[in-house]
């Protein structure tokens, strides 16, 4: 498995006995921990009535989520625990989040010990982080670097009162020195400056001045209206300045305002009310025997592994999953370790034995799709008949969970590894596992693609345009900038030329990096 991304996340959990491994449903979210049952559901009910006042507060409907699309928590002992699933990770990471198409993953601590009421507490970064995600999976639009921080600062803050509201609108006392210094990040700058080019300080700034001017714009009613109508002027092609002087006026005025607004005693807070809150069934299970043996394996297979540390994960996951032949969730995870290792034998057996117990079963008919996959590229296959045979298995796995997006990214991507053009089908179902991750910027870069060989210059701009607003995207902002711009000069064929030549230069410089690495 591809690790695409990781944030720094933390999370403070009440220390409770320990406990077998449990399961925790819900709606948005799936949790694994070793707490007792009864701190896992009161865990989960507050990350429920969290997605549920923030659905109330930005007038967001609640689509159902199929299992694949939930977020799935791994809750484990204490930071050395987070830090030995992210090897390499720095001594101050506690906790992350890892955003792909094969499921949105975050790993926290069940305690990291308490701060003071001006340090960054646990709760609040992980509320953050989910920000986040509410944002990609539920706005089509592009939002620039300073709102995409601002609207995650403005729900992370979130207040869960003793009658059951939620209220919005807590300053970060965390951002404290950066809010009331505006020497470091005025508004003109807020807007325009690119955030890869900021200093330590500046980019504080980018988060608690994000905060404010998002605070002000969605709470001072005579702003009212003027955050959608910069949203759209920029996506619409105009650039940051532009929309924020067509949709806030003067900023120098406004940069006065901001000023004046957060000297105030008191600001603005909103409550979303209990009877608001929809909160859907939770459902708190112990793991049987077998899923608890294999679980540690789990996480680290899902977080995402090196090759070095998936053949060094092999042994425990044969270990683990040598009692259990007939057991389908341990034998899928098997495939998954055994396939990331490169074991391809090995990971098409375990597949074949969950399948043999669960026809149905989604993971293990993916790898088995991977495994006919891997064979067939690195035999250089090319017919009709093998590709065929790896597509039934990633259908099959569509069709056992077709709101699923991997198996939709796997039947695209066998098109192109097999050298052949992709079918309407294939297309369509890579649209719509991008509808379903849109969390997952290399998939969102591969639709963007697609819609500019289409000339679809609108609807690739729109799927670039998370990419290159955000705030840490690296090369993928500055190739996704780079096409934007050219869509804007001369149409989708332009812009695909530029992306050809940014890939082919980028292909070059790696071949050089390679060949002066072997001269050493």
């Amino acid at each position: 498995m591809r690790f695409f991304l990781y944030c720094v996340l933390l999370l403070l959990l009440p220390a409770g006995a320990q406990a077998a491994w449990h399961e925790a449903s819900t709606s948005h979210f799936l949790i694994y921990s070793e707490e007792d049952p009864a701190t896992l559901r009161a865990f989960a009910e507050k990350l429920e009535r969290y997605d549920s006042a923030m659905r109330v507060m930005h007038r967001v409907p609640d689509t159902p989520l199929g299992r694949a699309n939930r977020v799935t928590i791994f809750v484990v002992p204490g930071i050395a625990a987070v830090q030995k699933l992210l090897p390499g990770s720095s001594n101050t990471v506690a906790g992350f989040y890892v955003a792909h198409a094969q499921g949105p993953i975050a790993v926290t601590p069940r305690r990291t010990g308490e701060g003071g009421r001006t340090d960054l507490q646990a709760e609040t970064v992980l509320l953050h982080e989910y920000a986040h995600h509410f944002m990609l999976q539920n706005f089509a639009e592009a939002f620039p670097a300073w709102l995409t921080e601002g609207f995650a600062e403005f729900n992370a803050t979130a207040r869960f009162e003793k009658d059951g509201a939620v209220g919005f609108g807590a300053p970060p006392l965390y951002r404290a020195e950066t809010m009331f210094s505006w020497d470091a990040l005025p508004v003109e700058d807020l807007l325009t400056r690119d955030p890869r080019t900021l200093s330590d300080v500046q980019t504080d700034s980018l988060y608690g001045r994000g905060w404010l001017l998002t605070h002000y714009l969605k709470m001072q009613k005579s702003r009212a209206g003027q955050l959608g109508a910069y949203v759209a002027a920029l996506n619409g092609g105009k650039t940051s300045v532009e929309a924020g002087r067509g949709a806030f006026g003067d900023l120098k005025q406004l940069n006065r305002e901001l000023t004046a607004y957060i000297r105030q005693r008191r600001l603005p807070y909103t409550r979303v009310e209990p009877v608001a809150i929809k909160v859907g069934p939770i459902a708190v299970r112990p793991l049987n025997s077998a899923e608890a043996a294999i679980m540690n394996v789990k996480m680290v297979s899902k977080v995402g592994v090196t090759p070095a540390r998936a053949k060094a994960l092999v042994p425990d996951a044969r270990l683990a999953a040598q009692p259990y032949p007939n057991d389908p969730f341990v034998q899928a995870a098997l495939a998954e370790a055994e396939f990331d290792a490169g074991n391809l034998n090995e990971a098409e057996t375990a597949a074949d034995r969950a399948l043999a117990v669960s026809p149905k079963h989604v993971d293990a008919l993916i790898y088995k799709g991977r495994t006919r996959m891997a064979r067939a590229i690195a035999a250089k296959k090319t017919d009709a008949a093998t590709w065929s045979d790896v597509r039934r298995w990633l259908v099959a796995a569509n069709r056992a969970d077709p709101d699923d997006p991997e198996p939709l990214m796997l039947f695209y991507e066998s098109f192109a590894e097999q050298g052949a053009a992709p079918t309407k089908g294939a297309v369509a179902g890579l649209v719509r596992a991008h509808d379903l991750a849109p969390q997952d910027d290399g998939l969102r870069l591969t639709v963007g693609r697609v819609y500019l060989t289409q000339r679809k210059a609108d609807q690739a701009r729109a799927a670039l345009a998370p990419i290159a607003y955000a705030p840490h995207g690296g090369k993928q902002s500055q190739l996704a900038a780079a096409v934007i711009a050219k869509i804007g000069e001369g149409g989708a064929e332009v812009a695909l030329k530029e992306w050809e030549r940014l890939a082919e230069e980028a292909k070059k410089q790696a071949t050089g990096a390679r060949s002066d690495r072997a001269g050493r």
